[in-house]
């Protein structure tokens, strides 16, 4: 067991270290890269080895939403085309129209905000976050479900994108 582990971190170390030769040492948007701004991949836990996007129509709204109802921290701002948000070893890229990672795909489909695949943020007092995210104003998809693992609500970010909240269960927030 020990060896591996031994192995998969190794592996990690590995992927870590040929995406910053061959990025640099950082990533760049197209509108970082026109200001000589780079942000890297760490978060306040650490460095990050994976990160999720969500696609944002206002980058400002979305950069107060996420910092100022959900607690996450403010890691980079690039105008009205990028932000990037943590909490905790979770890295929350968000892209706006302007941003490279908002381009359509080859075959012209547009990147649009929305789905049903989403983030789940661990709280310890689940009836305390919907009090202060209706407070906030936020849009619940659902009430609250309740089964083995816990229970758990769905909102929406200002632009359409979805969030779990959950309590109980093994991912209990400390």
């Amino acid at each position: 067991m020990k060896s591996l582990l031994n192995e998969t971190h190794t592996r990690i170390a590995t992927l870590v270290i040929a995406g910053a030769l061959t990025s640099g040492g950082c990533t760049m948007t197209q509108a970082s890269a026109a200001t000589k701004t780079a942000h890297t991949n760490t978060t306040p836990a650490g460095p990050a080895l994976a990160a999720v996007r969500y696609q944002i129509r206002d980058i400002d709204r979305a950069a107060k939403f996420y910092t100022e109802v959900l607690d996450f921290k403010l890691e980079q701002k690039t105008g009205t085309a990028f932000a990037m948000v943590s909490r905790g070893p979770l890295q929350l890229v968000l892209s706006g129209p302007g941003s490279s990672g908002a381009r359509p795909m080859p075959d012209g489909r547009p990147q649009e905000p929305g789905g049903w695949n989403r983030i789940i943020l661990y709280v310890s007092d689940l009836d305390a976050q919907i009090g202060k995210l209706k407070t906030a104003g936020a849009h619940f998809r659902n009430a609250v479900e309740v089964g083995p693992g816990g229970k758990q609500i769905q909102i929406e970010d200002p632009d359409g994108n979805p969030i779990e909240l959950h309590e109980g269960g093994a991912g209990t927030a400390k």
